[in-house]
């Protein structure tokens, strides 16, 4: 059994002051890379189909979906079958899904992505039948065909078996071909919305400025801290006139943050992160109990019985505390450095940000994957 490892966090002077950041540069972005037009995305297309041509592979009976898919489509090519009688294994019932592009006419073709929907083991070398693609209203915008591509795949013989990357998930490049296109008319549009993918007034009001200083004809306005309003004039080309407000490049302020991965012990911290004074112990207490199994045996002209007796070991380990110490307008970079130095594993390191956070010590907005 082993206890927890522990962790004291106590005052000490190891950072910059948070007003650094307020006289930093302000990076430098594009529109169209910090923000989008409002109305102009891509849109999520999904479908149900059936994957033929697997070698055994497929789904078993006890999935009925897959049989009853395979009936259906029989009877609409005139063959009438009941779902009872049909026993395949090569065959794989699916989902299709694919993103349809902004402005993606009609006869366009978009790749599209293949997963198993039920236990198939594999649907390498297998073929997507005709997949009608339905978007958020239901109607149809595509459709899918055509021989599945796997990254990977699963091989089994004599109880061994080898399994690279998912045999279940593939991709069909350019494998759909676009019926319909999503509505997004820009000709008789004369006012657009820019919505930053993070919000921030100061980027906002930024990327206003920078706009009408730049780009002659075109009108901005920041709404709020994520929306910033757009006049084109009317003697301007639309797709013209937006692509020279994308091309601008505006001030960007992004938020002090640390992204952190528990499940793989991943830490990210950006660079803007700063800490107030603080001072870090490190150590820890591990309790091992050990059981050993001896066998007890009676003397001579004993009555007894030989048994399989436990012994049991108790083991103690007391690390001693490791200290860091930081001077002045030390960053978290160097504060990683130094626990690595001491030992610290990465999910150390995790929760010891967790705790300076909790503790006010670290300026920075904490983002759990």
């Amino acid at each position: 059994m082993t206890m927890r490892r522990w962790i004291c966090l106590v005052l000490l002077a190891c950072a910059a002051r948070a007003n650094a950041r307020d006289v930093a540069k302000p990076m430098l972005a594009r529109v169209k890379d910090i923000a989008s037009i409002e109305g102009v995305r891509e849109n999520q297309l999904v479908g149900y189909g059936i994957v033929v041509g697997l070698q055994g592979t497929g789904d078993s009976q006890q999935t009925s979906f897959p049989v009853q898919t395979l009936a259906a489509t029989l009877l609409r090519m005139g063959v009438s079958v009941s779902p009872s009688a049909i026993r395949v294994q090569n065959m794989a019932a699916v989902f299709v899904s694919a993103q349809l592009p902004e402005f993606a006419d009609s006869g366009a073709k978009i790749d599209v992505t293949v997963s198993s929907a039920g236990d198939a083991k594999s649907i390498e070398g297998g073929v997507l039948l005709m997949t009608p693609l339905y978007g958020a209203d239901g109607r149809i915008y595509a459709q899918s065909q055509g021989p599945v591509v796997l990254g990977g795949y699963s091989v089994s013989a004599n109880g061994s078996s080898k399994t690279v990357n998912h045999a279940t998930t593939g991709r069909i490049p350019l494998g759909a071909m676009v019926e319909r296109a999503a509505p997004t008319a820009l000709g008789s549009r004369r006012e657009f919305v820019l919505a930053l993918h993070e919000a921030d007034f100061r980027s906002a009001g930024a990327m206003a400025d920078a706009i009408n200083s730049q780009v002659q004809g075109v009108g901005a306005r920041a709404i709020d801290s994520r929306r910033i309003e757009l006049h084109v004039n009317p003697s301007l080309d639309v797709p013209g006139a937006l692509a020279r407000v994308e091309a601008v490049e505006v001030p960007f302020y992004p938020k002090a943050r640390v992204v952190v991965n528990e499940r793989t012990g991943t830490v990210v911290i950006g660079g803007l992160v700063v800490l107030q004074p603080v001072s870090i112990l490190h150590g820890g207490l591990s309790v091992n109990v050990v059981t050993q199994y001896s066998v007890s045996q009676p003397g001579p002209l004993n009555q007894g019985q030989t048994e399989v007796v436990p012994v049991t070991r108790l083991e103690a380990k007391d690390k001693p505390v490791n200290r860091i110490e930081l001077k002045q307008g030390a960053t978290v970079d160097e504060l990683v450095r130094d626990l690595q130095m001491i030992g610290a594993t990465a999910r150390d390191v995790i929760s010891i940000l967790q705790a300076m956070h909790s503790a006010g010590a670290l300026e920075a907005e904490i983002e759990v994957l």
